[in-house]
Order: C-alpha cells, then sequence, then structure tokens
C-alpha cells in the first residue's frame, strides 16, 4: 500500500499548530523543533504534488487543499515572525506576502465560479516565490541574528518581487476575461 499524496498534504495542515506552539514553548531546543516542523511540511509540500502525479492520484480534494495548506502554513510563519521581530522591515514584506495570498485565492475562486480556471493556475514564478519564502521563514524561525537574519531578510524581500511579478502575471494573463 502506498501513501496517498493527499495525506501529506493534510499532514501538513496538522503540523501548523506544532509549528506555532514549538515557536513559542520557552525550551532552548523549541524553536529547532519550529524550523524541524517547517521544512518537514515543506518538504512534504515538494512530494505530495510529484507523487500525485507519479502514481496518478490527483483528487480534486488533493488539488483543492494543496495550495490552502501551503498557505495556511506559509501565513502563520509570517505571522510568527511578525510577532518575534516587531520591526518595520520584516512586517512589511510579511503583509505585502499575506495581502498576495489573499488577493490570489479571492481570484482563483471567482474564476473558478467561472470555470475558466486555466487562467488562473499556479505559475513558474509562483513556485519559485513560495520556495524563496520558505527559505527565508527556516532562517528567520531560527531566531538567530547576525547573518543569518540579514540574508533571510534579503531572501523574504527577493520573494516579495516575486511576488509582485506573479500578481502582475495572473492579471496579464486575466485581463481579457476581466474585460
Amino acid at each position: 500500500m502506498r501513501l496517498h499524496p493527499t495525506l501529506l498534504t493534510f499532514f501538513r495542515v496538522i503540523l501548523t499548530p506544532f509549528l506555532i506552539a514549538f515557536f513559542y514553548l520557552p525550551f532552548y531546543w523549541s524553536h529547532v523543533t519550529c524550523v524541524i516542523i517547517f521544512i518537514f511540511a515543506a518538504v512534504t509540500d515538494l512530494f505530495d504534488g510529484f507523487l500525485a502525479r507519479y502514481f496518478e492520484k490527483t483528487t480534486k480534494l488533493g488539488t483543492f487543499l494543496d495550495p490552502v495548506a501551503d498557505k495556511i502554513m506559509i501565513v502563520s510563519s509570517l505571522i510568527l515572525i511578525t510577532d518575534w521581530y516587531h520591526v518595520w522591515w520584516i512586517t512589511l514584506p510579511s503583509i505585502v506576502s499575506i495581502v498576495r495570498e489573499i488577493i490570489i485565492s479571492s481570484l482563483r475562486e471567482w474564476i473558478a465560479e467561472t470555470k475558466e480556471r486555466r487562467y488562473v493556475s499556479v505559475s513558474l514564478i509562483g513556485k519559485w516565490k513560495t520556495f524563496f519564502q520558505m527559505v527565508s521563514l527556516i532562517g528567520m524561525l531560527s531566531k538567530v541574528d547576525g547573518t543569518m537574519l540579514f540574508f533571510s531578510t534579503i531572501l523574504l524581500y527577493f520573494s516579495v518581487f516575486l511576488t509582485y511579478w506573479s500578481i502582475a502575471q495572473y492579471f496579464r494573463s486575466i485581463w481579457n476575461f476581466l474585460r
């Protein structure tokens, strides 16, 4: 019996409260556990879609739940780092990223109602944006200062650049549909 890819997606959703709990626990090892949970969840994000296509186990539920699980994990982590660092230069890109997720999710839902889903499929830029967000969040969730925070912040800003690029792509692809 093979593990169904949708179970990995569900597991990612279930991991999010544990990620949050370990982020705030007052033990010296809790932030490392938080990062390990985040990395594990990020890896399951890479594999669930691949496994679904490879074993021909794609489902409507999995197709719906995968981006939702990503958003739950990433938005929760962005809120955590905003709370932890409590500085405008981390809050600003975090809010921009969260707003983008709300806009794209709303846009996808609206377009899906019209049966024109092809206009809002996940783009390569969106996948790279998610990758750079995840790498930056790994560094920031570790709660370290110095070089790690500096490079993680640069990656977070690069993901914001990709955020603007991907949202421009989405609007360009649906422009004729919107008119």
